[in-house]
């Protein structure tokens, strides 16, 4: 296997300082083509994964009337989370667009499946698994920028209500409702630090040395 260059490493720091999390009034009505969508799945499935275990699975959701059952879950779910904000915060929230689910080109449901043996890795760690997952997620996520595709993660759901709506197993797990789509504008900065919600954390304030003290 080859080394990557210098030009390549900068290349790759720049895509994921360019991932952006991507909201519905963002996207524009453009398909996907199948070869963009097998990049976005072929990133997902060459994750790592605790033993060699791969327990991820994507439902492609195309079907709009599919979409709206998901989009009424997140529907129920925003109403319960404004309870959790008050004053700014509240009016903050309120006018935020959090999801795409019905704009975007594509909706990808990822699922984490259990394994039925023991896994390599996971004995101790149990949740191992799921962060399998949502790595691959995260390298979806990277692909898509890199090919121009947004992506918004929504999680403002009830991921029950999603498995009946997707006739998923009773031992799926969802990990991520993503929404795919071409995009009018990337934000230079995150739209919630450009919005103030929260400020960027420096190094300073999340590397530690050797133990907590």
């Amino acid at each position: 296997m080859s080394m990557f260059s210098k030009e390549e490493a900068q290349l790759l720091e720049q895509i994921m300082r360019s991932r952006r999390d991507v909201r519905g009034n963002r996207f524009i009505d453009k398909p996907i083509s199948k070869e963009v969508i097998d990049q976005i799945l072929d990133a997902g499935i060459s994750a790592p994964s605790v033993g060699f275990s791969q327990p991820w699975e994507f439902v492609l959701i195309n079907d709009l009337e599919l979409r709206n059952k998901v989009k009424t879950s997140f529907f129920e779910e925003n109403e319960k989370a404004k309870e959790l904000f008050e004053g700014e915060k509240l009016d903050a929230y309120s006018r935020l667009k959090l999801e795409g689910i019905t704009e975007s080109a594509l909706n990808i449901a990822v699922f984490y499946k259990p394994s039925h043996h023991p896994v390599l890795g996971q004995t101790a760690m149990e949740e191992a698994g799921v962060y399998s997952v949502v790595c691959a997620i995260q390298n979806m996520w990277l692909m898509a920028r890199a090919l121009n595709v947004g992506l918004g993660w929504v999680s403002i759901l009830d991921p029950n209500k999603v498995k009946k709506v997707l006739n998923a197993p009773a031992n799926r797990q969802l990990i991520g409702y993503l929404c795919l789509g071409y995009v009018d504008v990337f934000y230079e900065n995150p739209e919630l630090e450009r919005l103030k919600w929260a400020k960027r954390k420096s190094k300073n304030d999340v590397v530690i040395q050797n133990k907590y003290e």
